[in-house]
Order: structure tokens, then sequence, then C-alpha cells
């Protein structure tokens, strides 16, 4: 138990950035599946769901499949 620890103290600089990286791009795709309303695949709950779930992926998933045409007509 106590080498799963001292690993964790070892690599805690390559992850705490890795972390603050997945939180920043999961915000990032929460703040822009709800705000606007057109999707190229899916609908808003399918893509909050990808975007929580898949956490580094799916909000990756989302900007290259998901988003839709931000333009208003």
């Amino acid at each position: 138990m106590n080498n799963n620890v001292d690993v964790l103290m070892d690599n805690l600089p390559i992850f705490i950035p890795l972390i603050l990286l997945e939180l920043a791009l999961m915000i990032t795709a929460l703040v822009h599946v709800l705000r606007h309303p057109h999707y190229r695949f899916g609908n808003k709950i399918l893509w909050v769901v990808v975007v929580v779930v898949f956490q580094i992926i799916g909000p990756i998933v989302y900007f290259v499949f998901g988003r839709g045409d931000d333009s208003r007509a």
C-alpha cells in the first residue's frame, strides 16, 4: 500500500497538469454544449454524457464531431 502512495507522490508533477487540462477541457465543452442549441450529431443530453463520462476524449470528440455551426441565421 505504501508503494502506491510513493508512486503517486513521485508522479504528482505529471498528474496535476493533466488533471487541470482535463478539467479545463471538460468545463469548456460543457459550457459550449449548454449554450448552443445546434449539434451535428445527437442532442444536448447525449453530448453532456459523452463530455463528462469519457473525460479527456469526450470533449475532444464533441469539438471535432458534435459541435454545430455557430453562425446565427
